[in-house]
């Protein structure tokens, strides 16, 4: 998909033309539990068509505004979260996604070797400074912060236009097979040349040779042919995704867009789910716990047993300073989402945050749980090394500071920590092994960044 930008900063663009390492490891990477769970079931029909297997696919969102999608080697697509604010439903973001998961299966970033979805992590369900300061890890928090910043500008990954060409064709065809109509693809296609008028981005005549991608317009009228002779074409958009597309697009919008923004975009005289979403996080970002509170439980009573509703109450309230209030709505989700490894971290984490010795044993097996589920959960790791010192158990301590810290591409502290750990540690154990390997990944990846100075 082609990378849209206004006019301020296309100087700043074309200068990213250059760059070659992934665009996956400069920026900021998302993960929510129920943003995860919608695009997986949104991919998954798509990925089957693929001939791929959807364990094996992911669909990562990154924490940039511009409008954008792309590969970076490897099974994992990436879209950003301006392309899910810019779209109105999962149909267009379908379609978005077929059209990458034809440069899966292309091979068409071979090239960029290394990079890695786990590089800069931020847990939108978790407002990670603030919950680590909560914890008491000061340092730790700044950390943390400073590896869920997004680059400045990014990178660019460019693709030829024979290669944008296959790819479309292939997800028409992903499309077709899954029973997908290709109305959404054609929809964000033109909302994409909309975007182009507006910005004043717009080729001239004899430019073409030197796009990266096919212009906006042929690629409309090629795919509209395709897509308007498929059987699919007429076939309604599936209503409970699009539903599902509605709460997680306000969700991602009150978590990145200023309050004042999310305000005025989900007034309160809409009282639909969506829009209490949206406020609850606009509200509970400007410090407004009463009114956070009131869109939570408005979204509760509606829905009781909604583990993602739970979750954002006990976040809310454990972020607000009430950790132990936070455990009943957590425990709740936790148990309800079938121990969603990051709902369960954030129910760990409240555990550890209520200070009471008396939960910390709980903490290590929520903790310990969501890590063997979900191994690149950076918070999680550092939730579990603060149990481990608790404990006194300093060497596990310090391997989960490691696998923190290899998480936030953090090597020179990976490094230590991982030597310290398996100074502490039982030789040959499986512990003392994973150590070895975070120390030996830490030591490749800073030969790596020295070689690249030179």
């Amino acid at each position: 998909m082609p990378k849209l930008r206004s006019p301020a900063f296309l100087l700043t663009f074309v200068a990213l033309l250059g760059w070659s390492a992934s665009p996956a490891a400069a920026q900021s990477i998302l993960r929510d539990a129920e943003t995860e769970a919608l695009l997986h079931d949104m991919a998954t029909p798509l990925v089957k068509a693929a001939g791929l297997d959807p364990a094996h696919v992911d669909v990562v969102l990154v924490n940039d505004n511009s409008v954008n999608a792309f590969v970076a080697g490897g099974q994992a697509v990436y879209v950003n979260a301006g392309l899910i604010n810019e779209a109105d439903t999962a149909a267009q973001v379908q379609g978005v996604i077929a059209h990458e998961l034809g440069h899966v299966t292309g091979g068409h970033a071979v090239i960029n070797q290394g990079a890695s979805a786990a590089t800069r992590i931020s847990i939108l369900s978790l407002l990670l400074g603030v919950a680590a300061a909560a914890a008491g890890g000061g340092e730790a928090a700044m950390g943390v912060m400073m590896a869920g910043q997004q680059a400045a500008m990014g990178k660019f990954l460019a693709y030829t236009r024979s290669q944008e060409a296959t790819a479309d064709a292939a997800g028409a065809h992903f499309l077709s097979t899954a029973g997908i109509s290709g109305r959404g693809s054609l929809e964000f296609f033109k909302k994409l040349q909309n975007l182009e008028f507006r910005y004043g981005y717009r080729p001239q005549d004899g430019d073409e040779f030197y796009s990266t991608h096919p212009l906006t317009g042929e690629r409309i009228a090629t795919l509209e042919d395709t897509y308007e002779k498929d059987a699919a074409w007429d076939k309604p958009d599936d209503a409970r995704l699009q539903a599902r597309f509605m709460r997680v697009k306000a969700k991602l919008f009150g978590y990145i867009a200023e309050p004042r923004d999310v305000l005025r975009k989900y007034p309160i005289t809409d009282q639909s789910a969506p829009a209490r979403y949206a406020r609850a996080y606009a509200y509970h970002r400007q410090s407004q716990l009463d009114l956070a509170r009131a869109e939570t439980e408005a979204l509760i009573a509606s829905a009781p047993d909604d583990p993602y509703y739970l979750e954002l109450d006990g976040q809310v309230l454990l972020e607000g300073g009430k950790p132990a209030e936070a455990l009943v709505p957590l425990r709740r989700a936790t148990e309800l989402s079938g121990n969603q490894p990051l709902i369960a971290t954030l129910f760990g984490h409240a555990l550890i945050a209520t200070e009471d010795p008396a939960n910390f044993k709980e903490a290590e097996g929520v903790l310990k749980n969501a890590v063997v589920r979900d191994r690149e959960n950076p918070f999680a790791w550092y939730q579990l090394g603060v149990i481990y010192a608790a404990n006194g158990d300093m060497p596990r301590a310090y391997l989960a500071s490691a696998e923190q810290q290899a998480l936030s591409d953090r090597m020179e502290e990976a490094l230590r920590s991982s030597q310290a750990a398996q100074a502490g540690l039982p030789t040959g154990s499986p512990d003392w092994l994973r150590a070895g390997d975070i120390e030996m990944q830490a030591r490749a990846e800073l030969e790596r960044d020295k070689k690249k100075r030179r």
